[in-house]
């Protein structure tokens, strides 16, 4: 029975070795039948675009990987064309990362990020929870132009230096106690013991000498305030009998006791709740920061590609709409969700912690590191000017493009419908590869770390570029859209919006409040872009068949999926941030739920009040139906 039991866990275990191979081939074996016994446009799309949502979800094999299963099946399967589908995965959507990823090198490589981190966390102060604030309102600013896992890999050693530092503070007060505790606690209970004592002078003149009465006053204290005294282990018990007093013990600190709390990875479990506080309070910023610009995350530019492409005469999404609609929605989330960390982790009664009482020890010491960081970085440089410069150049023109009140600087031209986001985004970029990183006119003897041996060396190289460049997310955001265009191609899209029919008796609000919670529940356990490629179609086909607005479904969709936060696998911040080890997965659960909550409230609270008239959602858009007279064409 044990060989046979043996045996049976061998072969399970190699099993589970092989789980990744076993999904990759038994999954299109056990489908095939599905385009072979209905061989159809629809079913041969639906077989491919199944194939590869199970490749994404369970991630058998690498997201770029399964991003190319489109590009052979499509057409083996005579969906699409080889060259159709070879070009949806080179879009414009690409030369605006390409030229934003330039702009990231370049802050990246100066330092900029870390300067503006720093000086933020210092206007902020030390107490923990305007601390936390500090580093919420940094990364978030920084995640709106740099990708989530940048800017969480970049803060988080920051806010790891000021942990440390707090932690070695609060060693050193179990040693010795804080000389700047609040002054009035230290008088209530100087009060309080004199009170006693002289209460038992005068019921007892024969008593035991000011020591003595001191020492029995603070285990009697400590009584009163609830806090028994343990009598079986790690005391001593010292018994007086004088006929007044009743007995009582007066327990002798225990050294052992002392020496492994010092020990400790924290010297209090309030140190503990701070830690946690603030490393989940990094990976929830990133997130919210994503969302405020169109090229903050890779969903963003999914779906602003995907919606362009089905709707191409929707002249409603750009770099403007989306700031305007998405800013409000950041910054209410992150003044809930700091209030909710706080409240989690640092309780209700430091809520805003802006006391004008004096520093602690602690407080200082981390204001010290966090200045001597500062410090480190020495005065701004030239190419930090240089890219602080082309970051202010690059929004106004994304604003002023077509702003949509006024005209942009693109009625300058003669013809229309030829300069994007993605134009300004490549030329500056460009740039970047040309202008040198010594200062004009500057001297040969000045020694800057920038000039390196050749006098005119660029700002960026492209080893530089190519080291951030995510060409993965490229290629899994073309498979996103090969799919879609199978879908629409082969009427895939519209037989499933004919099952979702049923549907059509709930209000707009409904419908998006159920297509927001499914999201967010699955991209829990998928990546975010591969969860959002798949339920784009489906909810465009969904909000066709209901003759909703399109955007009333897919824009908060586009937000939910990003608020993977609940677990370490949910997203690579959160993976990021788990490894430091201060954190649990239950720590994650419980706050990234709230998190959830938060997020789904707030973009719902968007989508039915400013949303309305600034993306017309109360009518059934002509470009809606102008693009399926097309697709049935």
């Amino acid at each position: 029975m044990r060989l046979e039991a043996a045996a049976r866990m061998d072969l399970f275990r190699r099993l589970w070795r092989a789980r990744n191979l076993i999904v990759v081939i038994f999954i299109p074996l056990s489908l095939l039948p599905l385009p072979l016994i209905h061989p159809t446009s629809e079913a041969c799309c639906a077989y491919v675009l199944i194939v590869t949502a199970v490749y994404w979800v369970s991630e058998a094999v690498p997201l770029g990987a399964a991003a190319l299963v489109p590009a052979f099946l499509y057409p083996l399967f005579g969906v699409l064309k080889s060259s159709e589908v070879a070009a949806e995965y080179s879009k414009d959507t690409t030369l605006l990362l390409m030229g934003v990823i330039c702009l990231a090198a370049s802050i990246e490589k100066w330092n900029l990020h870390k300067r503006i981190a720093l000086r933020m966390v210092m206007i902020a102060g030390a107490k923990p929870g305007m601390l936390v604030l500090g580093f919420m309102c940094c990364t978030v600013f920084l995640s709106m132009w740099l990708s989530n896992t940048s800017t969480t890999a970049m803060v988080m050693p920051i806010a790891e230096a000021v942990l440390q530092q707090l932690i070695c503070t609060g060693m050193a007060d179990n040693l010795e106690p804080d000389a700047t505790e609040d002054d009035s606690v230290s008088d209530k209970e100087e009060t309080l013991d004199k009170n006693q004592m002289a209460l038992l002078d005068r019921n007892d003149s024969n008593a035991y000498d000011k020591q003595e009465l001191s020492t029995l006053s603070e285990v009697q204290t400590g009584e009163a305030n609830g806090m028994g005294v343990n009598q079986n282990t790690n005391q001593e018990c010292i018994t007086h009998t004088n006929g007044h007093l009743p007995q009582v013990a007066i327990e002798i600190p225990n050294v052992k006791r002392v020496k492994a709390r010092r020990d400790s990875q924290y010297p209090t479990k309030r140190d503990h709740m701070i830690c946690k506080c603030l490393t989940l309070s990094i990976t929830y910023a990133a997130t919210i920061g994503g969302l405020i610009t169109i090229t903050g995350t890779s969903t963003n530019l999914i779906f602003a590609e995907q919606f362009n492409t089905r709707y191409p005469d929707a002249k409603v999404i750009n770099f403007g709409t989306w700031f305007i609609f998405s800013f409000p929605i950041a910054i209410i989330m992150l003044v809930l969700t700091w209030l909710w960390l706080h409240f989690l982790f640092l309780g209700c009664k430091e809520t805003c912690s802006l006391s004008k009482k004096r520093k602690s020890k602690r407080e200082m010491m981390s204001e010290k590191r966090i200045h001597e960081e500062y410090e480190k970085l020495g005065p701004i440089s030239y190419p930090e000017v240089v890219t602080g410069v082309f970051f202010i150049l690059m929004t106004l023109l994304w604003f002023t493009r077509e702003p949509g009140f006024v005209p942009g600087w693109t009625s300058l031209f003669e013809k229309k419908g030829y300069r994007t986001d993605a134009t300004v985004s490549v030329l500056l970029g460009f740039l970047l590869f040309l202008i040198p990183a010594r200062r004009p006119f500057s001297s040969p003897s000045s020694s800057y770390r920038d000039s390196a041996s050749d006098p005119l060396a660029p700002m960026i190289t492209w080893k530089d570029f190519q080291r951030l460049m995510p060409w993965e997310i490229v290629i899994l955001v073309g498979g996103g859209y090969a799919l879609a265009a199978g879908c629409k191609v082969s009427g895939l899209s519209v037989w499933i919006g004919r099952q979702l029919e049923p549907m059509s008796g709930l209000p707009p609000w409904a419908v998006t409040l159920l297509a927001c919670l499914l999201v967010s529940a699955v991209t829990e356990f998928a990546s975010n872009p591969a969860t959002l490629t798949v339920f784009l179609p489906i909810l465009s086909a969904l909000s066709e068949t209901l003759r909703i607005n399109p955007l009333h479904t897919l824009i908060p969709s586009t937000m939910c999926v990003s608020f993977g936060v609940m677990l370490p696998v949910g997203n690579p911040p959160n993976a990021i941030v788990f490894s430091y080890g201060h954190l649990q997965i239950s720590d994650m659960v419980k706050a990234g739920f709230g998190v959830n909550l938060i997020g789904v409230a707030v973009v719902m609270l968007a989508i039915t009040t400013w949303g309305v008239p600034l993306f017309n959602l109360s009518e059934f858009p002509a470009w809606t139906v102008a693009a399926n007279v097309t697709s049935s064409l």
